[in-house]
């Protein structure tokens, strides 16, 4: 929803300026919510997730698409077991300090515990708010397939294309607010 940076790391307070499709219908249904909350008297929680990896333990709770998947993890997985030739990485020009994307990653898991505290917020008769759910930390896309790499033992072949549009080199939360008034705080960083 926030689009290219204003400042960084962007809180809620960030103006929103979305540049995707995907951006403009969360920040559509954010209004939505927003919208009804305050026609109906009562409360909505908009949580604004960072990019979600992993799995939980009984890899019932993941990401392992059968179709092409749309996000970095699941990719470097599939290639990594042989079901893809090759990891896509769109732009290695980005002015960052090894020209690819810096995102914020947070584990599904975390983000499970962020939905029971605000629910138990909303329950507990807390306003409409909107939280960012992230680490606060930023990681490349190169520092994630290194890492893939040495946690695997396999060579990820990649082939580097043209940055997509509406990526910003950089988007990092600052989780700051989801800590004081819900409680959360991501615990895999």
């Amino acid at each position: 929803v926030y689009g290219e940076p204003v400042y960084l790391p962007y809180d809620e307070a960030h103006p929103l300026n979305p540049t995707s499709v995907y951006g403009r219908t969360k920040m559509v249904a954010e209004h939505i919510l927003t919208d009804w909350a305050q026609a109906s008297g009562g409360t909505a929680v908009l949580l604004r997730y960072c990019n979600p990896v992993g799995a939980h333990a009984s890899a019932t709770l993941g990401e392992d698409p059968a179709d092409v998947p749309n996000n970095l993890m699941p990719f470097i997985a599939q290639v990594a077991v042989g079901k893809r030739a090759h990891l896509n990485v769109f732009g290695d020009d980005y002015d960052t300090p090894d020209g690819t994307c810096i995102r914020d990653y947070i584990h599904v898991n975390d983000l499970a515990d962020a939905h029971l505290k605000a629910v138990d917020y909303l329950m507990k008769g807390g306003a409409t708010e909107c939280f960012n759910l992230g680490t606060g930390l930023g990681l490349s896309v190169r520092e994630i397939l290194e890492t893939a790499e040495k946690v695997t033992g396999k060579k990820i072949p990649v082939r580097y294309g043209p940055r997509r549009e509406g990526d910003p080199p950089r988007l990092i939360a600052n989780p700051k607010k989801a800590k004081e008034i819900l409680g959360w705080e991501a615990r895999c960083k």
